[in-house]
């Protein structure tokens, strides 16, 4: 017989998580994934407290970690572009035109702008960033600006452009989870992204402006050009990669075999433009791309992808989805959900207990897909009951599921991005405006009753109860079909 964890007993695991989390930022420096298989051990031992045996809790790790195979497989697939789109030149054209054409003054907002307008267009924030964020990563080395500010526009512009887009598995997966329809979930959505997207680019402007003017240093600007036109092929023919990835997306092309032509193209385009043969372009596609030149951050950005650049991710992917397994199934989330509803006796303390139960299965999971699927299916019930359209609960859900996730240093969004610009996640957190204003807002508009839409659901208020594994396997599968 399983006993129910208390709020507190629930808390353990994370407690756990983030105190060596502390440890290993501060003084070992060893990445997250001893802070995860911490919590993973104390989130075992507290169910063999609570009487689950051993196969129970494998199979419910076994339940969380299955569920993100495909998102494994298009990580890999992304590793492989990256590294075909270095060594064909595409990138560094990208960089290339990026120095010689943006204004320096306005290049923070400007680089949050087109990468979420880029976003909406390609469905897929983790394809902007990999490939136009890694772009604005080095532009913004070349015009002198601080990585952590750079990334955090492009993740800022990332994130906003996946939320809002009708081609994201994240905008279609909140809308479905919690009984609302896809269009009425977007609409409603503009409340808090138009106004928080608003602030963050004059927040960019206000900081980026600080640096603006180490950014006039032509003579840095020129040896950077110099430099990439001596190791690459520059040609405005090779920008057609990234106008065929924005026609796939349009078309709706699945991700998988959409990510795999980009990277035979990005193949064929370094046989045609930078004279590589089969066997350089296998070589970087598997263990990733080296050059040198002369620029020591240059280098480092265009030194980077290949399948076996993204190991580190996918270890973090497995544990953090297998501790996600364990809150589920020893039903840590449902306490810790069910205590604060408890105290939850207004729409603002409702829409507080949303974000932080979201938020909550973040720090636990370090899955965005969880963070939106649990919490719904959750607290879908206690807003019908209420009277309080459900496209609210689905509003929230994206602000700290889609948005927030990235928030979480040892999420999967934060650590890919990390991994593809080169820059720590603890470094360009605090520069993710966006990702804290979105989370705030909803938080307001729930104690104040703005943008707060009402709907009777009489006789509809019993919620039929959905498939955990069946629901989380439907949106992590939107990525591949």
């Amino acid at each position: 017989m399983h006993k129910k964890p208390t709020f507190t007993q629930a808390l353990l695991p994370l407690f756990a998580l983030i105190i060596t989390t502390f440890f290993s930022i501060s003084f070992w420096d060893t990445g997250m994934q001893i802070p995860l298989i911490v919590g993973i051990t104390v989130a075992c031992l507290l169910a063999k407290y609570l009487g689950f045996s051993w196969s129970e809790l494998e199979e419910h790790m076994v339940s969380g970690v299955k569920l993100i195979i495909p998102v494994v497989f298009i990580l890999f697939l992304i590793g492989c572009l990256v590294g075909a789109w270095v060594v064909s030149g595409v990138i560094p054209t990208l960089i290339y035109y990026g120095l010689d054409l943006l204004n320096p003054s306005i290049f923070v907002p400007t680089v949050a702008l087109i990468t979420g307008i880029l976003t909406i267009v390609l469905g897929n924030s983790l394809t902007a960033l990999a490939t136009i964020g890694v772009a604005f990563m080095a532009v913004g080395h070349g015009l002198g600006f601080p990585g952590p500010l750079v990334a955090g526009a492009i993740i800022s512009g990332a994130v906003m452009g996946d939320k809002i887009t009708p081609l994201s598995d994240t905008t279609v997966t909140a809308p479905a989870i919690v009984d609302t329809d896809l269009f009425s979930h977007i609409k409603h959505m503009m409340w808090d992204t138009i106004p928080a997207f608003l602030i963050a680019l004059i927040l960019f402007w206000i900081v980026g402006n600080q640096y603006a003017g180490d950014a006039s240093d032509i003579g840095r600007i020129d040896s950077i050009l110099s430099s990439l036109q001596q190791q690459f092929n520059i040609h405005p023919l090779l920008l057609a990669l990234p106008i065929l990835t924005v026609i796939f997306m349009m078309k709706k092309l699945p991700v998988i075999p959409t990510l795999v032509m980009l990277s035979a193209l990005g193949g064929i385009a370094a046989f045609i433009f930078q004279g590589s043969n089969l066997a350089e372009v296998v070589e970087v596609m598997t263990s990733g791309f080296s050059v040198n030149t002369g620029q020591e951050l240059m280098d480092s950005l265009l030194s980077q992808g290949g399948i076996t650049s993204m190991t580190g991710i996918v270890i973090i992917v497995v544990l953090a989805t297998a501790l996600g397994g364990l809150f589920d199934g020893v039903g840590l989330f449902d306490s810790l959900v069910s205590s604060m509803l408890e105290r939850a006796n207004s729409t603002g303390k409702l829409m507080l207990t949303t974000a932080s139960s979201s938020f909550l299965v973040a720090a636990a999971s370090g899955a965005l897909y969880l963070a939106i699927i649990l919490p719904g299916q959750a607290l879908v019930g206690n807003f019908k009951e209420r009277g309080l359209d459900t496209k609210n609960l689905s509003r929230c859900l994206e602000a700290c599921g889609t948005v927030g996730t990235f928030l979480i240093p040892w999420g999967v969004p934060a650590v890919f991005a990390a991994s593809v610009l080169g820059v720590s996640a603890y470094q360009f957190v605090p520069f993710i405006f966006f990702a804290f204003l979105v989370p705030i807002i909803n938080v307001i508009y729930g104690f104040t009753g703005i943008s707060i839409a009402k709907k009777d659901y009489s006789g509809t208020i019993k919620v039929k109860p959905v498939d955990y594994e069946n629901s989380q396997k439907d949106a992590v599968m939107t990525n591949t079909n």
